[in-house]
């Protein structure tokens, strides 16, 4: 007798101007799903079906690379039933009228709907929905004091990957909606899954939702002002170190009351907050790429002991080093059915 098989349909909302890779970042992963199912396909009695769906009414959206994407329509238009929405950006370009259009659709819709997730400020977006208050959520670590500022009742979450409260989930913003939509996978099809599509994507499985999304710091040619950046690269090369704000003022040429105001001013973060993110986020690779003990990868990254380890991955990351590493170092799982 064959199984019924069930269609689970992916709709990625698309509003015009948002960044491309929001939305072909997370279409990607469910698309390469979709071509390895045959893996699992006597295991589940369901299938992926993906969709771009406008958040206007053109069916070409013009991303802000200046790239288009071809949708198949409005969202209007969407006559099956949605099990997980993607909403990729922000309404920028849509009138009041047809915005609000389209946020009374979103609440109409979000109780049929398992999952309804935003990448990057598509945060914004459900945040205007109320289905996001009293939750705990993130954007674009850039975005995220505006969106708190904004909208009050929610529990703004900085420097996180992505969040999941409930069915609502939030992603950090550009590559982590590739991250959310492997998590998204890993709970419907298994963590092995997850990692052989991850594998075929060559991609990193995984930042879990509780890691930092501060490792995007570490790219220092990206800051603006000459002497932070010499600053921030000095660092990465002396996590071990002892690291006073007075050492680093010096180095780069200024007072320490003028390094801490232009520090904050290039990375809305204090100089002593961005280090021991930063020595989390090293000790978050060394969990995951080796097998130093806790006192060990402590050391290395500058924090001294394994409790303080321990108490850093607590306070950042809500987990323990030891639990990360159980949870995150995995080796590649056999997949025959």
């Amino acid at each position: 007798m064959d199984r019924r098989i069930e269609t689970k349909h992916i709709v990625i909302l698309v509003p015009a101007g948002s960044t491309l890779l929001t939305t072909v970042g997370p279409l990607e992963v469910f698309a390469k799903s979709i071509e390895q199912f045959d893996i699992v396909r006597k295991k589940v009695n369901f299938r992926y079906e993906t969709h771009v769906v406008s958040m206007g009414q053109e069916k070409m959206i013009e991303s802000s690379s200046g790239l288009s994407i071809l949708s198949e329509g409005s969202y209007e238009e969407i006559d099956y039933p949605v099990d997980t929405l993607i909403v990729t950006g922000l309404a920028r370009y849509m009138g009041d009228e047809s915005k609000e259009k389209m946020i009374e659709w979103l609440r109409l819709k979000s109780g049929s709907i398992r999952r309804i997730c935003s990448v990057c400020s598509g945060a914004f977006v459900l945040a205007e929905t109320g289905l996001l208050n009293g939750k705990k959520a993130t954007a674009h670590w850039s975005k995220n004091e505006e969106l708190s500022l904004m909208y009050p009742e929610i529990d703004v979450q900085i420097a996180r990957i992505f969040i999941k409260d409930g069915k609502m989930y939030t992603a950090a913003g550009i590559t982590s909606g590739m991250d959310l939509a492997l998590a998204l996978i890993e709970e419907d099809l298994g963590q092995a899954f997850a990692l052989h599509v991850a594998r075929w994507l060559v991609l990193f499985l995984k930042r879990p939702g509780n890691q930092s999304q501060f490792n995007t710091y570490m790219d220092c040619k990206k800051i603006g002002n000459p002497a932070i950046r010499r600053v921030c690269e000095w660092i990465l090369e002396h996590l071990r170190e002892d690291l006073v704000v007075e050492d680093l003022a010096e180095y780069a040429a200024m007072s320490p009351r003028n390094f801490a105001r232009v520090f904050v001013r290039e990375l809305r973060i204090t100089p002593a907050k961005y280090i021991n993110r930063l020595r989390v986020d090293n000790a978050c690779q060394h969990l995951i790429e080796t097998q130093m003990s806790l006192d060990e990868i402590a050391d290395c990254c500058g924090l001294k002991t394994a409790e303080n380890l321990r108490r850093q991955f607590l306070s950042l990351l809500e987990i323990s080093p030891a639990q990360y590493r159980k949870n995150f170092q995995s080796s590649w799982c056999d997949l025959a059915v």
